[in-house]
């Protein structure tokens, strides 16, 4: 249900990384708990954003939430296809519904981002 490819954030954003940029999405258990997802709000390509900052909104039919940034980057790609198709974060949260991507500015960040058995177990918890 966790890759174990990806890196996991306290607030449900997943991370994969490749070559100094990472795509960013949230994780299976973010898109249950907000039921249908109707409207992503997307930041611009060329956007900063420091680690814990909000760098865009996804809206369900029950719920409102930010999305946080997981590690210090520039916005160099946003996946279009969630203007149109939003719904897309709850059939495929990890492929076809990543959110953005981005470059990497401070590699070490990454450390203290969760591998997914660490995540899952941290779900225990909530």
């Amino acid at each position: 249900m966790y890759p174990e490819d990806l890196k996991y954030s306290e607030t449900h954003e997943w991370v994969e990384v490749e070559n100094g940029t990472a795509k960013i999405g949230i994780t299976f258990y973010a898109q249950e708990k907000l039921g249908d997802i109707v409207f992503v709000e997307l930041p611009q390509v060329g956007d900063e954003f420091s680690r814990e900052d909000v760098f865009g909104v996804v809206e369900s039919v029950k719920a409102v939430s930010d999305l946080y940034m997981p590690v210090d980057g520039r916005v160099i790609s946003v996946n279009e296809q969630l203007e149109e198709t939003p719904e897309v974060l709850n059939s495929d949260p990890y492929n076809e519904g990543w959110i953005i991507e981005i470059e990497i500015k401070d590699p070490k960040q990454l450390q203290e981002l969760k591998d997914a058995k660490e995540y899952e177990e941290s779900l225990d918890t909530e």
